[in-house]
């Protein structure tokens, strides 16, 4: 049986659902559906030099590679390689072949550091140190079951604070963008990242097909957003919330905690019976405010990279 890597083909229906049907099995704590990995080649900016790749068997997607360069960080020549096998379909040199033709693509653009993401298990870290790459940070996979799990109650926001969907800010996202992007940029990372391009962040943000406005809370101060939690469904019953974040003006309020809490009780309410975040491990704060929230750590993932000498 030969196993062959090639760019994922975005009208092609199969390659889509195969492609979703991997990531969700190696990793299920992330939401994607078909229209979002599509949307995410169509919208991918030009500095980015995206890929989507796929490793078929025998007419069968067995792996993925997501493959670009963080053209938002202010650090050029940085790149991301992200693999992710069958969990059925390994040892079949699926993975291997995946990241070679990735870091072909990487360097031929420049790139000069290779960053990863690897479940945090000895065969997966086994696999990214084959191929040079060293350990870094860490961050968790955490999930509440919101179908069976008490959340905190709704708390009343303080005077002069109002607590409103993202979807009030439809016909002008720019401050939710200037808001996200201040936040963003005390996020713990290797990889610096700084939010200028605001037509880019409307794409691969705002406009995503993921992206829910209506689950999105933002406490409001003084008419101006000060926090957020930002919210993620697929197209069955889960939720999650990518981005969770204070303006540092208004930081040791609480307001990203009102938040949130504000955004998971209506998600429940909407029906969604799964939430998922993500935290670096750390980010003692908001491991603190999701842990008083009920998530519980479900997997962890470690940063591996790679400097071209």
């Amino acid at each position: 049986m030969t196993v062959i890597a090639r760019d994922l083909r975005p009208d092609v229906r199969a390659d889509l659902e195969g492609f979703v049907r991997v990531r969700r099995l190696a990793l299920p704590y992330m939401l994607f559906t078909p229209e979002s990995v599509a949307f995410d080649i169509a919208h991918a900016h030009p500095e980015a030099e995206l890929r989507r790749l796929v490793a078929e068997e025998d007419g069968e997607i067995i792996g993925t590679a997501q493959v670009g360069i963080a053209y938002e960080s202010p650090e050029p020549g940085q790149g991301f390689v992200n693999v992710y096998v069958h969990p059925e379909r390994t040892h079949r040199g699926a993975g291997s072949l995946l990241v070679r033709t990735a870091e072909e693509h990487l360097a031929a653009r420049g790139a000069t550091k290779f960053y990863a993401w690897v479940l945090d298990e000895p065969g997966n870290r086994a696999f990214a140190e084959g191929f040079g790459y060293t350990a870094s940070r860490s961050a968790h996979f955490l999930r509440l079951d919101l179908a069976h799990g008490t959340l905190p109650p709704l708390q009343d926001p303080p005077p002069g604070v109002e607590i409103r969907p993202g979807s009030d800010f439809a016909s002008d996202p720019r401050p939710l963008f200037e808001l996200d992007a201040e936040a963003t940029l005390d996020e713990p990372s290797d990889i610096d990242t700084e939010f200028t391009d605001y037509e880019a962040w409307l794409d691969e943000t705002w406009r995503n097909p993921l992206f829910s406005p209506e689950l999105t809370s933002v406490a409001v101060v003084d008419g101006r957003p000060a926090a957020f939690s930002a919210a993620r469904t697929d197209d069955g019953t889960r939720y999650g919330t990518v981005m969770t974040g204070t303006a540092r003006a208004h930081r040791g309020r609480g307001l990203a905690k009102l938040a949130k809490n504000d955004s998971l009780h209506r998600a429940r309410a909407a029906g969604y019976t799964e939430a998922f975040t993500g935290n670096d491990t750390g980010n003692g704060p908001m491991l603190a405010i999701n842990k008083w929230f009920g998530y519980e750590t479900c997997a962890t993932e470690v940063r591996y990279v790679r400097e071209l000498i």
